[in-house]
């Protein structure tokens, strides 16, 4: 496990956002973290990312769309995110969502939110 210091310029310090048991056993749920609307989301492995929650493409959450392997599809248009990178990787959406780090500490969810505002 990677964990980012305040020296670290890419991140932000973490804050705890939730509980693990505060996860759909896979899916995603919307979340404000410092004022920024996040999606964590937990895929069929049960790692959890976090990602901006807002489609680049159709500004809607995307914290109700489906997750599938390693990406979330948006509920309205069907462009769909890597959850790792951020990337689109299916049309109509062609700019990615930023991706922010997620820290699992026993029971608790902490992400460091990115500095890149996308």
């Amino acid at each position: 496990m990677t964990v980012h210091t305040t020296e670290d310029a890419a991140y932000r310090p973490a804050v705890r956002v939730c509980r693990l048991e505060d996860l759909p056993t896979v899916g995603a749920v919307a979340a404000d973290v410092e004022g920024r609307i996040v999606a964590l989301v937990r895929t069929e492995d049960g790692t959890v990312h976090c990602i901006d929650d807002q489609c680049t493409h159709a500004n809607v959450s995307l914290s109700e769309g489906e997750v599938e392997g390693c990406a979330i599809e948006c509920w309205l248009h069907g462009s769909r995110f890597d959850l790792r990178t951020g990337a689109p990787t299916c049309p109509p959406a062609t700019v990615p969502v930023a991706v922010h780090h997620v820290i699992i500490d026993g029971d608790d969810v902490l992400v460091a939110l990115t500095n890149d505002q996308n």
